[in-house]
């Protein structure tokens, strides 16, 4: 065989030992993901929750004072299905996008989250429905220039900004609800909401509403005046430290059906100033604690001068194992002119919403207890665990978007009392209250 031809099947068994090599590498390289869809990132889940509230004083109205969700005494309560379906807006995109949520609840809770005028008289029981959120939203990658991060919009119905607690059971540590919650922030809101993405660390909220819990017309709306809800929020320490400092402005007395003897008052334009400031200090993977003040103020004449309560709570969290945490609350809040501490959830089951429709004489039936003899300065002192249970199997190979996520116990024991020596408790004859409560959350 000729030099030449030697030299040619050398060539030629080169050529195939490479062009073999790039195909094995070719075959080792995953082929590239196809860029996602619109829908992918589409959910739907669900929360069942349920507890008690122990009070050893059996009240005679069966309402533990100063609570409103967790208002039964010695009852065992449904507080909410709460059914949501979401595709969330990504606000880190550099693009367009677009997402919506809707937020529905059957449940005791839903008594005190209505929009009025949508499903607040619809069922005429302990149990009853409510649209807890129902918005469409939109990243916009505008002024870029001024807000690195662009801009987020939310129009339609969604939760307010404030507060630490929320409706949805599991972003809470306790069963019960602080003073500030229930009484010192704005719930739910009608309008067009928009956060601004500054830089990383700084976010800047501002927006327009019917006011708290409110839609449009009548009946949605009690007095058709206009609110404001913006803020200020922080991010620092890698996100270990956060602030969200909040206040919501707008006429929340009800101009109907008593008009202005309803606050001796232009109902429109007789405004409540709603305060609120969260501050979140991740301090190691295991503790956390959480601030909150809060300072609230009505220009009602009833009482002259107006209405003012204002406090602040702490919570701690300590995570002792992967499933179990112990958490605490201490709250101190003062209702300075007896004004918006009360409990409605007796004997009706509407009490609450005819106060803000402006019905009030709640149906002929003046509650025993529904207010404190005088104004007070309230104490809440709360503990409790929350137990995680072991992953559930699913045995009848259920579709995972049914089957349960996670079950949590949340036991507590909670202290109330009146720092002033006013009575508020026991249907106005005890200035002191404990209750043993705790409830069960099923997330799927």
């Amino acid at each position: 065989m000729s030099r030449r031809t030697n030299t040619l099947s050398t060539l030629c068994v080169g050529a195939l030992l490479a062009a073999s090599a790039q195909f094995a590498y070719a075959a080792d390289v995953a082929p590239a993901k196809p860029p996602a869809g619109w829908w992918d990132t589409f959910t739907v889940g669900a929360v069942i929750e349920a507890g008690i509230t122990v009070n050893p004083d059996s009240p005679s109205n069966g309402l533990n004072f100063g609570s409103l969700y967790t208002d039964k005494a010695n009852s065992l309560l449904l507080n909410q299905f709460l059914l949501t379906a979401a595709r969330p807006i990504d606000p880190t995109s550099k693009d367009y996008d677009f997402g919506f949520k809707f937020q529905g609840m059957y449940g005791s809770d839903a008594r005190y989250t209505h929009f009025l005028g949508e499903l607040d008289y619809a069922i005429n029981s302990r149990y009853q429905l409510d649209v807890v959120e129902a918005n469409l939203q939109a990243h916009l990658p505008w002024l870029t220039s001024v807000f690195a991060g662009g801009i987020d919009a939310k129009v339609g119905q969604f939760i307010s900004l404030q507060g630490e607690e929320t409706i949805d059971p599991t972003n809470n540590f306790f069963y019960s609800h602080s003073y500030i919650y229930n009484f010192g922030i704005a719930a739910k809101l009608t309008g067009a909401a928009f956060v601004a993405h500054v830089i990383p660390e700084l976010d800047i909220y501002a927006g327009f509403n019917t006011g708290n819990n409110t839609g449009f017309g009548w009946p949605g709306d009690n007095n058709a005046g206009v609110g404001f809800e913006g803020g200020i929020g922080l991010n620092l320490l890698g996100g270990n430290l956060t602030a969200l400092a909040t206040t919501n402005i707008a006429p929340q007395n009800p101009a109907t059906p008593l008009g202005d003897a309803a606050c001796a008052c232009y109902p429109s334009n007789t405004l409540r100033y709603l305060n609120d400031l969260v501050v979140t200090w991740k301090a190691t993977d295991k503790l956390t604690f959480v601030f909150e003040g809060n300072y609230a103020h009505d220009d009602t004449n009833i009482p002259a001068g107006g209405a003012s309560a204002y406090g602040a709570a702490g919570y701690a969290s300590y995570a002792i194992t992967d499933w179990l945490k112990l958490n605490g609350r201490a709250e101190v809040w003062r209702d300075n002119n007896n004004f918006f501490v009360s409990s409605l959830g007796a004997p009706g089951n509407f009490n609450f919403v005819n106060s803000e429709h402006g019905f009030l004489n709640f149906g002929g039936y003046p509650p025993a207890g529904a207010f404190a003899p005088a104004p007070t300065t309230y104490l809440e002192l709360t503990a409790g665990l929350n137990i995680s249970a072991p992953p559930i199997p699913n045995l009848f190979n259920v579709p995972s978007a049914a089957w349960i996520k996670s079950v949590m116990v949340r036991p507590e024991i909670r202290y109330d009392s009146s720092l002033n020596g006013t009575t508020p408790f026991n249907v106005a004859t005890k200035s002191s209250q404990w209750t043993f409560g705790g409830d069960i959350l099923v997330k799927f």
